[in-house]
């Protein structure tokens, strides 16, 4: 399936959760967003939410300041 990641076109095996997308890109347990069709997707919904083809997902990191 392809979804566009961070406005790249990017190739995944069908049936991905939003987590399972994390764990590929080797982000898991980092500080990060994700917004999904242009909502938001709670960090609690990442084991249910479902990629399907044509997705558009951007991935921000949080950077912290001091």
């Amino acid at each position: 399936m392809q979804i566009q990641l961070n406005g790249e076109p990017r190739d995944l095996a069908a049936d991905l959760t939003v987590a399972e997308l994390i764990a590929t890109l080797g982000l898991s347990g980092r500080r990060i967003a994700v917004e999904l069709n242009e909502d938001i997707v709670p960090k609690s919904a990442h084991e249910s939410v479902r990629l399907s083809e044509g997705d558009r997902v951007e991935i921000v990191h949080a950077i912290g300041g001091g």
